[in-house]
């Protein structure tokens, strides 16, 4: 078994288009003017990356989608993770899009998925709740048919991106289990509210209040959907990982170059032990998220066995991306904690994404009980 972590001349042309991306469109005046916005995007960003095909990254060409493998959607994640670019991509294409490859019918693939690929609809799944998990015992909201419809009630927390969604994903449970129901963010008792916290990032509530959904929405053909929404969880993990790889880059290149350029004591900071140590801890963070993201990614790409991998990926990724950042405060001291200092953005996303897709204890957990067996 050979792993192969290199890049294809495909995948370094899409690194390539969205670096210069993040460099032409979303400079750190952008990032920073969306991070204050409910939907983290303007029309204009949008716009700009409907025109490159990536809310289709994952999906396939049937569909109108690029059809591209995990790792390609990885590539283009850790670009955008270096603003880090804030919006309702990864919800739409990665998360929403696997959610419907996974567990929806040949119709409501077709009929969705085709929508989403040219940016007229964007999804978000909407699965915690109060009593926050990622375990479906933790599901309460419920899914009653009734006359042919079905009924959904409950409240649903740290929904990432509902404001932009023009249809949210939602996990119910029904008669025969956990059920996914697409609904219309606009339908009659849905109601969104953004949860307030200037790390919540955009974490929003949903309440659902008698919302009627046709039978056709329900995605599948009526059996428990806990296994399909597992895969498309499992599948999109290493990409959220990917986004938090390119903010680890940039949170340690910015803090190289001011250790370089610092001078305390007639001397550049970096020449201090303590902040050498510091950058070593970075580097060594970085590097672990780098390879355990990409070798996770090439496992499932070539059809290997990689829930342990995905579980390890997930848990380094997050603690990796929160240390580093706050080692970067340590060595900025006092002017990275002004909200317009680029350390400070990707503080606020470290803290947010921490535990979205389950939280380090949570994939340790995981893990232990895939080597275990128990």
């Amino acid at each position: 078994m050979k792993l192969d972590l290199g890049l294809s001349e495909s995948e370094e042309m899409l690194k390539k288009t969205a670096l210069d991306f993040m460099r032409r469109d979303a400079p750190k005046d952008v990032v920073q003017a969306l991070q204050e916005t409910d939907t983290g995007c303007t029309d204009e960003v949008w716009e700009t990356m409907v025109g490159m095909g990536w809310p289709g990254i994952i999906i396939p060409e049937e569909y109108g989608g690029a059809g591209n493998p995990l790792t390609g959607a990885a590539v283009l994640f850790e670009a955008l993770g270096t603003g880090p670019l804030p919006g309702p991509l990864f919800s739409s294409s990665i998360l929403g899009s696997m959610a419907i490859l996974e567990a929806g019918t040949g119709e409501q693939k077709q009929r969705v998925l085709s929508a989403v690929a040219r940016g007229e609809e964007i999804l978000t799944l909407a699965f915690t709740e109060p009593e926050y998990s990622w375990n479906p015992k933790a599901v309460q909201t419920t899914a009653t048919n009734r006359n042919g419809d079905y009924v959904l009630d409950g409240v649903k927390l740290y929904t990432m991106d509902a404001q932009s969604a023009s249809h949210i994903i939602v996990v119910a449970r029904t008669e025969n289990g956990i059920g996914l129901f697409l609904v219309n963010s606009v339908s009659d008792g849905v109601s969104i509210r953004r949860l307030p916290g200037y790390l919540s990032g955009r974490a929003f509530e949903v309440k659902l209040d008698s919302v009627r959904v046709p039978v056709s929405d329900r995605l599948g053909e009526g059996n428990d959907a806990w296994p399909a929404l597992e895969r498309a969880i499992v599948r999109s993990i290493p990409v959220l990982c990917a986004y938090k790889v390119g903010g680890c880059q940039a949170v340690s290149e910015m803090t190289l170059e001011y250790s370089r350029t610092r001078v305390q004591f007639g001397q550049a900071i970096g020449r201090f032990q303590r902040v050498q140590d510091m950058i070593i801890e970075m580097v060594n963070y970085r590097d672990a998220a780098r390879w355990t993201t990409y070798e996770c990614l090439w496992k499932l790409d070539t059809g290997k066995p990689a829930a342990e991998s995905v579980h390890m990926a997930k848990a380094i990724t997050s603690e990796a991306y929160w240390e580093i950042c706050t080692l970067a405060h340590r060595v900025f001291s006092g002017v990275s904690y002004s909200k317009d200092h680029p350390a400070s953005f990707h503080t606020r996303a470290s803290r947010a994404l921490y535990h979205y897709l389950g939280d380090p204890a949570h994939h340790r957990r995981e893990l232990a009980r895939s080597i275990t067996g128990l």
